[in-house]
């Protein structure tokens, strides 16, 4: 069948081209197509590569009958420029607090001018930074599998700058200053607080993690399958990692009682509500037997 190729850009000088693909609308998927264009345009690889016909964009693993495709058609093709993996961008995202922290907590003449010992809230909240970050390094490498392989790389500032910046060197020279210092006033905590909010800590971790091993199961490797999660957490919510994840971030800033750790964690627990109401949606729109009961985020709330 022949195929052809339109540019979404006016500007562009490489299209339109005619492509020749063996086989009939009902045999050729969409991945076929971008391995064609690929080979004519190296640098345009697939993941670089957006195809749409009208307003509906072509997705891998369909074939192009099942959009309506016919012999001769044309289909718009539009360049999203250098991409970088997800995993690659996770990596980078969690690496920048896992530098910053110690850099700030072991160098405090280099930072605040001075040395002084940590009190026990700097310690405990050094400590639960590390971890949590740590794991997550942990899952990016070894957990997650991801339904979409590259992003912008463009975009990767943009997303670091919400780790490296808030959960970073903000909360890290806020949280670890000589004004919580040990014997400082700021610092004094009771054991049943530092303790309750290690608790606390500990099962949100641990059930955030558990979450994650739960969504890697749904998806047999090298593929895009979805399915209906289920089980701890997912029977209340849609998105029970980011609720457990609310409640680590919780436990640092009860801890901690500054406003860096304050300001992150509304800024994070607000971007991850917009994003479990975004995958709350889709699980609706995508399995009509979806339980109905279930929240976005916060279990019989939203």
């Amino acid at each position: 069948m022949k195929l052809i190729i339109v540019s979404r850009s006016p500007k562009s000088q490489k299209f339109p081209i005619t492509l020749d693909l063996a086989g009939t609308p009902a045999d050729v998927k969409v991945e076929t197509v971008q391995a064609a264009i690929a080979k004519t345009f190296p640098k345009l690889y697939p993941d670089r590569q957006r195809l749409t016909i009208e307003k509906t964009v072509l997705e891998t693993g369909k074939t192009l009958a099942g959009y309506g495709i016919k012999d001769g058609d044309s289909v718009a093709i539009k360049d999203l420029g250098p991409q970088i993996s997800w995993r690659t961008v996770f990596l980078i995202e969690y690496g920048g607090p896992l530098v910053i922290h110690p850099l700030v907590f072991y160098l405090p003449s280099l930072i605040y001018g001075q040395t002084f010992k940590h009190s026990w809230m700097q310690t405990v909240t050094f400590w639960m930074v590390m971890l949590h970050f740590a794991k997550r390094e942990y899952e990016t490498v070894f957990v997650h599998r991801f339904s979409h392989g590259t992003m912008p790389f463009r975009n990767v500032f943009k997303n670091s700058a919400h780790y490296h910046l808030l959960s970073g060197l903000n909360l890290a020279y806020w949280v670890y200053g000589p004004w919580n210092a040990a014997g400082a006033k700021l610092a004094e905590r009771s054991d049943v607080l530092v303790y309750g909010c290690i608790a606390l800590y500990v099962f949100a971790e641990l059930s955030n993690y558990h979450t994650h091993v739960t969504l890697r199961n749904l998806r047999p490797p090298g593929t895009r399958v979805r399915k209906i999660p289920r089980g701890y957490g997912f029977d209340l919510v849609s998105c029970p990692n980011y609720f457990f994840e609310t409640l680590s971030w919780l436990a640092v800033s009860v801890l901690t009682m500054s406003w860096s750790a304050h300001l992150f964690f509304v800024v994070a627990v607000g971007q991850m509500y917009i994003w479990a109401v975004k995958k709350h949606k889709g699980y609706r729109k995508e399995f009509s037997d979806y339980p109905r009961g279930r929240k976005a985020m916060f279990p019989l709330i939203a």
